[in-house]
């Protein structure tokens, strides 16, 4: 036997076979019913001569276990368990057996047509007594935890194996991956083929490996040799072909292929570009031509997988001539990372697919991994609670679709107060003129349908700051300034905006049309309202008025005006003033007058170019004139710079005069 943890999954131990039952969380079983009706259970035993399956029962050496785990009883208790069902004792599954028409017979035996023929009556039996089997309750759900790329068998008392899923056929169920795998076991007459195919970056590496011999090597050592000594046996994993090579696809240090380079940017047209697409060329051409030189072996393999991005798999499917189709089962992708294709990534690899995973835990240890599984998971959302069900006599009320003419009038009025808050005055007007006295008149209260919290179109108006339509209706169409906003336009806008610059008022006092004004040009239109006409409305009023706090005429305005031109005037005056002490200061002090250095005067005079680009920060000989001046001298050209450049910036400030 081989050592447990190198087990291969297409040669496992006949006895290790035979023990196994699938391993899953969603197949552990339920706890016995407390039914009046059913017998008591003695709890399962535990030990290596029981079946935790079969309620527990014992043997007394292995080939009684083994004859027990071929039986039609074991096989039931095992459907059942996956199909959310309960184990029965032998003689409950004697009485459904007499329930059916058609009996099962030959339940010992163990050849293979008399086995087939079992596991359909068995089949037979699970689905016409599905009904006797406990099925989960509408509120309970199977856990739907993450996928995993293994299939895992447990062997009692502590064992259990995981193979990849990818070595089954793609239709086969999940109930059926211990029956797919005991067929694994078998090499046939020809043995199992197997091709691997890796492509990445411009490297490729392709196998072909036989992954079970036949049958006959099964069976005996092999025959003798010329010299009379015994064969060897073959070893389990043999590679009949293999081949690697490489091309220059890639940019270097920048990733993608050429092709792929094309076709998110424009073509590019340097000498590496065109390297790297002759590059992608040979390598389809190398991996076709391969696969055309390997079409037999391949028309023959059970499995093929294939490691590819989605523009590489092209090259092995779906073209002229080609040996492989997209809708072929036999394709396979590698169920874990993989790495650069070479040689030996593809040792790596097969070795990881054809090894079966070991592991050893009890089924307290096992039990203990379940809970833990189960409590990680996600808890379902809980149902909302079912509507109750209408008092029979009374149906459920539609609502009733509004009469045409409350249609109309909706619609009026979310026109009107489109235009108000928008400030279209002229489609205001003449929408007024027409529809005003259907709508109630200027002061009409807006419906509550229509989710505005103030009272009048003047309210929404000053809301909305349109400082246009608040002077028409104030003075054209004479809106009633003095009506109180509704208390839920005041609770809500206790607190000004930050736009707005009036102070708040506190909670729960009154308010007007003049306190959602938000800015002063709004509240100015309130104020020359009230000084053009004082008689119309209590403007000044607190309690029962408009509280505007005061009025502002034409005289008023043109006073502001005048103090805003004197502010002016007066500060015009004080930078002329200013401009001429700097004059005056300026013209005191003496300019500085140049010093000769003889090594200044032998220099030659460097020329500036009348036109063309000039050095920042002034001529090239302003630098040099004072680079033979004593420290007092040029401090004192320095401050002669400076005052010319603080008259100049005068004369900017005062607009050039």
């Amino acid at each position: 036997m081989s050592h447990p943890s190198q087990y291969h999954a297409f040669s496992l131990p006949k006895e290790l076979v035979d023990t196994l039952v699938p391993r899953s969380v969603v197949n552990q079983a339920p706890p016995p019913s407390r039914d009046a009706t059913s017998a008591p259970v003695a709890p399962p035993a535990t030990g290596a001569r029981t079946c935790n399956v079969c309620l527990g029962i014992t043997f007394l050496d292995v080939d009684e276990q083994r004859t027990h785990f071929r039986s039609d009883w074991h096989r039931y208790n095992v459907k059942s368990r996956l199909n959310g069902g309960k184990p029965v004792s032998e003689s409950q599954f004697a009485q459904l057996v007499d329930g059916l028409e058609d009996s099962l017979s030959g339940s010992a035996s163990s050849s293979e047509s008399d086995s087939e023929d079992d596991s359909d009556a068995v089949a037979t039996l699970i689905q016409k007594t599905r009904k006797l089997a406990r099925s989960p309750s509408p509120t309970e759900s199977t856990p739907a935890g993450p996928g995993t790329p293994l299939a895992w068998f447990h062997s009692p008392p502590s064992t259990q194996i995981g193979v990849y899923k990818v070595l089954f056929p793609l239709s086969t169920p999940a109930t059926s991956y211990l029956d797919e795998l005991k067929e694994m076991q078998k090499g046939g007459e020809e043995g199992r083929t197997w091709a691997l195919f890796m492509v990445a970056g411009g490297h490729f590496a392709g196998a072909v490996v036989r992954v079970k011999g036949p049958d006959s090597e099964a069976d005996g050592p092999g025959g003798l040799t010329k010299k009379g000594k015994q064969k060897k046996p073959k070893p389990e994993i043999e590679v009949l072909h293999h081949k690697t090579f490489h091309r220059y696809t890639t940019r270097r240090k920048q990733g993608g292929s050429q092709s792929v380079n094309d076709n998110a940017k424009s073509k590019a047209v340097s000498a590496g570009a065109m390297l790297r697409r002759y590059g992608e060329q040979a390598l389809r051409d190398d991996i076709r031509n391969l696969l055309q030189d390997w079409s037999e072996e391949l028309e023959n393999c059970e499995r093929i997988f294939i490691r590819a991005s989605v523009s590489n798999r092209r090259i092995f499917l779906d073209y002229e001539g080609a040996i492989l189709n997209k809708g072929d089962e036999r394709l396979r992708t590698f169920p874990f990372p993989t790495r650069r294709p070479t040689q030996s990534e593809l040792t790596r690899c097969l070795m990881e697919l054809t090894r079966a995973k070991v592991s050893h835990l009890t089924e307290e240890d096992l039990q203990a991994q379940d809970e833990a599984y189960l409590a990680s998971l996600p808890k379902p959302k809980p149902k909302p609670p079912a509507e109750a069900p209408a008092p029979p006599g009374k149906p459920k009320e539609k609502p009733r679709p509004l009469p045409r003419e409350e249609q109309l009038l909706r619609e009026k009025w979310d026109r009107l107060l489109d235009m108000v808050t928008r400030g279209r005055l002229d489609a205001l007007q003449a929408f007024w003129e027409r529809e005003g006295a259907a709508l109630g008149g200027i002061d009409a209260s807006i419906p509550e349908w229509t989710g505005q919290k103030c009272g009048t179109l003047l309210q929404v108006a000053a809301q909305a700051g349109q400082a246009d339509v608040v002077r028409w209706l104030l003075e054209e169409m004479r809106a009633d300034p003095t009506l109180d906003v509704p208390t839920s336009a005041t609770e809500d806008d206790g607190h000004r905006s930050d736009a707005s610059d009036a102070p708040a008022l506190p909670a729960g006092s009154r308010r007007t049309a003049y306190d959602l004004a938000r800015t002063r040009a709004m509240r100015d239109v309130f104020r020359r309202s009230a000084a053009t006409h004082p008689d119309w409305w209590d403007w000044l009023g607190a309690e029962n008025g408009a509280r505007v706090p005061s009025v502002l005429s034409a005289e008023m305005e043109e006073g502001r005006e005048e103090k805003k031109k004197t502010r002016r005037k007066g500060l015009k005056d004080r930078v002329k003033e200013r401009e001429a002490r700097e004059k005056e200061r300026v013209s005191r002090t003496p300019s500085p007058v140049p010093v000769e250095v003889p090594e200044m005067r032998a220099r030659p005079k460097a020329t500036e170019p009348v036109s063309g680009p000039r050095r920042l920060g002034g001529s090239a000989g302003a630098g040099e004139g004072i680079a033979g001046l004593t420290p007092e001298m040029r401090a004192k050209v320095e401050r002669e710079r400076r005052a010319r450049a603080a008259e100049a910036r005068l004369k900017a400030l005062s607009g050039g005069r």
